[in-house]
């Protein structure tokens, strides 16, 4: 039944061109893992949307968008407490500071809901082990070398990296959420929460949890500025692989100047298996200019070589990050105004999240 489902999947995705008009009472929901502040990747894949999506004035009545943290999530990497603590804050700070506008959505931590861990050992008992070992992510560590830090091996690796997955679905779920604006990197997990909607709803006979539809973000995935196989992370241990919404210009220019390209020169043209590291750059131009790869690539017909392409990005950053930056700086140093955002947003989740936890509680026989 599930794998039935998951091939039905495809139907349910939806690539945002334009911001969409949400029907009535509708639930947008998204999350983001706290690993500080925030890089363009996830500027451009996620918390741009976020922003988009909720100051629509058409999406504005009867709707409800609940955006945050998934700090549970976060703890499937070490972490020292005080490490995290930041992070939660600069992540916090970074969302507010890129837009998002703590009065026109709930924004929240997540570990401040337990209903999340509740609904997702319910979950966990819907969903088997064969499913859970051939999502993407999991066989990526698994074999991937340089993810030292979630084990050596497969029998060392954790619980923890393994059924993420899961509690991502009791996430979504727990909302009744409707609406899931993702990275197409996460549209697997996504098919996984509407399985597992089907699944519940199947067994204990009723039509409870409603089958989320996917957002595929518009920009593609943004790749490192060093490594352009590989996606942009605070992981990288080559830092220059990777831009903050917060980053002065003198930095952002130190870094997009030693960012990868090639040696063709002439006309830019986008090729992602021929010219990676300008095809990457494209990318970015696209996602800051909110154009397609087509559009962007006549648009820069006047660029003649790779260091006009790394002024114009420069230019475009800049520009984009200007008020940012100054707003992140101030919010970092008010992290009395930051609690009372994550305790209002907090409250407001809860309200929602025990009131479908009951429900759920009542399907299972658990009240």
């Amino acid at each position: 039944m599930i794998r039935t489902s998951l091939r039905l999947y495809s139907s349910a995705s939806v690539q945002i061109t334009t911001i969409p008009k949400f029907a009535q009472r509708s639930t947008i929901f998204s999350l983001v893992q706290p690993t500080g502040k925030i890089h363009l990747g996830n500027y451009l894949g996620a918390i741009r949307n976020w922003k988009d999506i909720s100051e629509s004035s058409e999406n504005e009545q009867e709707n409800t968008f609940i955006f945050g943290l998934a700090d549970l999530h976060a703890l499937t990497l070490p972490n020292e407490a005080s490490v995290l603590k930041r992070n939660r804050y600069e992540a916090i700070a970074s969302i507010i500071a890129a837009g998002v506008d703590p009065e026109k959505c709930i924004l929240y931590h997540q570990s401040s809901v337990p209903e999340h861990a509740e609904l997702n050992w319910v979950l966990t008992c819907l969903t088997s082990m064969g499913l859970l070992s051939r999502m993407t992510t999991w066989k990526s560590k698994v074999f991937d070398s340089d993810n030292a830090a979630f084990g050596s091996s497969e029998q060392n690796m954790k619980a923890g990296l393994f059924c993420y997955p899961v509690l991502q679905s009791a996430d979504i779920l727990l909302y009744k959420s409707t609406h899931v604006p993702v990275g197409d990197d996460q549209s697997q997990h996504l098919e996984l929460s509407r399985s597992l909607a089907s699944s519940f709803n199947k067994q204990f006979k009723s039509d409870f949890f409603p089958l989320p539809t996917t957002l595929l973000t518009p920009t593609n995935k943004v790749l490192s500025l060093r490594n352009p196989t590989k996606k942009m992370s605070k992981s990288d241990l080559d830092q220059n692989s990777c831009i903050y919404i917060n980053e002065s210009p003198e930095v952002i220019q130190k870094k997009v100047r030693k960012a990868t390209t090639d040696s063709i020169q002439g006309k830019i043209t986008f090729d992602e298996v021929n010219r990676p590291g300008v095809s990457n750059l494209i990318n970015i131009i696209a996602g800051l200019k909110r154009n397609s790869i087509d559009q962007t690539v006549e648009e820069l017909s006047w660029i003649t070589n790779h260091k006009e392409l790394k002024d114009y990005i420069c230019e475009l950053l800049d520009t984009e990050f200007r008020d940012t930056r100054q707003y992140f700086e101030e919010l970092t140093r008010n992290t009395t105004y930051l609690d009372k955002v994550c305790r209002l947003g907090s409250e407001k989740a809860r309200e929602i999240a025990s009131k479908n936890m009951r429900e759920v509680k009542r399907l299972t026989g658990l009240d």
